[in-house]
């Protein structure tokens, strides 16, 4: 690879919370994540900064539950979803949402932004991480799982967002994460049997997948590069 192609690649980034830490100030924070998941990124926040409070909200029922059985200091769970947050204006300092706003509703993205400019303090800001629709991991997941249009839609919703009065535009960032499956059966469980997606997979479809994913294999794993697009906003007073 030339100079300028190593100039240009971006940056590696093993655990995404070391750029948000060095983003926005994480200590003493009231947190709000929208799509939270297994709240990985939440539970990484607080071991770091004991002394913030982060609030997950979760749509899918079965996530919900099971977090709910993991309980930690300093963090709750509520089921709700982005474009219907269920707290008052000018709560939080920080709202995150990672790898989550594509999964909301398109009609609804743009409220979801709005929700999140409501409850926020005045020069509060947004994190939203997305995914990027490109490189390998990407041509094995559209195979049953095409997001090229709700990715795209996610961008757009920001940068209409970023036209209007609530919000400046503070950060962005361009990176990659690497991504391990143990093996197929661990892809599958992690990716095909998600409990908030029915992919309606079939035998032809499992066996297209497999075989998409099978070069990727190695004696440790198959091991993979996710583009990421981080956008950070902030709340105007």
């Amino acid at each position: 690879m030339n100079t300028a192609a190593l100039a240009s690649a971006p940056a590696r980034i093993d655990d995404e919370m070391d750029l948000l830490d060095g983003l926005v100030p994480l200590g003493g924070r009231d947190i709000l994540e929208l799509g939270c998941g297994k709240a990985v990124l939440a539970r990484a926040l607080l071991a770091r900064h004991p002394d913030s409070r982060v609030t997950g909200l979760e749509v899918d029922a079965r996530q919900h539950a099971a977090n709910l059985a993991a309980p930690q200091p300093g963090l709750r769970f509520v089921a709700a979803g982005a474009q219907a947050i269920p707290f008052a204006d000018g709560g939080f300092d920080l709202v995150l949402m990672l790898k989550s706003l594509h999964h909301v509703p398109v009609p609804l993205m743009a409220q979801a932004l709005a929700e999140a400019a409501r409850v926020l303090r005045p020069g509060g800001h947004l994190y939203v991480s997305e995914p990027v629709y490109a490189g390998p991991l990407n041509d094995v997941m559209r195979l049953f799982h095409d997001e090229r249009e709700v990715r795209a839609a996610a961008q757009a919703a920001l940068d209409e967002a970023l036209r209007g009065n609530r919000w400046a535009r503070a950060a962005e960032h361009r990176f990659v994460m690497p991504v391990r499956f143990r093996d197929f059966a661990d892809f599958e469980q992690r990716m095909l049997r998600s409990t908030f997606n029915d992919h309606r997979i079939d035998d032809t479809l499992l066996a297209r997948v497999q075989a998409a994913f099978a070069p990727h294999v190695g004696p440790d794993g198959a091991r993979f590069e996710r583009p990421m697009h981080v956008r950070l906003l902030r709340r105007v007073a």
